[in-house]
């Protein structure tokens, strides 16, 4: 290896549910941009801490040669970046900002954030789609601090602020996305140091967005495609294994947990308005684009 190959020196950090796709996407279609694929390669999670198969099984974190790979046509440009929104899931994933300092001390960071109360719902459905959460809302998100903690922003932030300054961090808003996306990408583009006046093609595309309708796949399902179950199921008779699928696939409508979503929303405004007010003296800024947090009512999530 030697020092001419090219380096990321760009870290979308999240949040997750948060718009970081699009920004990929939009930043890759820049003449002066490189990201990576896959978009998360998360080379900077401690394996041990790493649950995600089918990036895990990429093995990157084996060397640093392995990930700088994914740079490697990377030429003549400017910024060379990844996106992984789990550098910033603590407390579940630690020591990613100390990691990336020691590989790049000079390396610069996007953190996009969502109202916390519909970004923590927006999450659950995203594990529900998955298959990977099958308890209702209500117990879902008060028993797996996991969905909160990624919305607690001031905390996700901290460490990344305490090893490279703020000033290498840009934070964003999903909402200023939303509301104005040529903008915000001259903000980004202006920020890197590079041509603003630049507006991607795909700009407004929307990806990953959970539908309001879609099919859950339980555990059940995934089970059968897992040896040595795929091979019993074969055998079976075609009415049995029809039988079966129905049995380990559900229709899923978010219209029907509205109830829920009103009273997640009263049992995590208190909390994430605490929060939001520490993020806001980190900051030095308001976020009165988050709606759902400071009103009554929330909007669709």
């Amino acid at each position: 290896m030697t020092q001419s190959e090219p380096r990321p020196n760009l870290f979308i950090i999240g949040a997750m549910k948060s718009g970081t796709s699009s920004l990929h996407r939009y930043l890759n279609a820049h003449p002066s941009v490189f990201m990576c694929e896959p978009k998360e390669p998360c080379y900077f999670v401690h394996p041990d801490q790493l649950d995600w198969p089918n990036i895990k099984q990429l093995e990157l974190w084996k060397s640093e040669e392995h990930y700088l790979e994914l740079f490697k046509s990377a030429s003549n440009v400017e910024i060379i970046g990844e996106a992984s929104t789990l550098y910033t899931k603590l407390p579940g994933i630690t020591g990613v900002p100390e990691r990336i300092a020691q590989f790049n001390p000079d390396a610069r960071f996007i953190y996009v954030m969502r109202d916390p109360i519909e970004r923590t719902i927006s999450h659950y459905w995203h594990e529900v789609r998955r298959g990977n959460e099958l308890q209702d809302m209500l117990t879902a998100i008060r028993e797996n601090s996991l969905y909160g903690d990624v919305s607690h922003y001031a905390m996700q932030l901290e460490p990344y602020f305490e090893q490279f300054g703020q000033e290498q961090v840009l934070i964003l808003t999903f909402e200023e996305m939303l509301a104005d996306p040529s903008r915000f990408m001259r903000r980004v583009f202006k920020w890197l140091g590079i041509d603003d006046a630049f507006e991607p093609p795909n700009l407004g595309e929307k990806i990953h967005v959970t539908p309001p309708k879609f099919f859950q796949k339980g555990r059940f399902y995934r089970l059968r495609y897992t040896w040595p179950w795929s091979e019993i199921a074969s055998l079976l008779p075609k009415k049995i294994r029809t039988a079966g699928l129905r049995l380990a696939v559900k229709q899923v409508n978010r219209d029907d947990a509205s109830t829920a979503t009103e009273e997640i929303t009263h049992f995590l405004r208190p909390i994430q308005q605490e929060q939001t007010q520490r993020l806001s003296k980190m900051t030095g800024r308001d976020f009165p684009e988050w709606k759902t947090l400071f009103r009554e009512y929330p909007t669709t999530l």
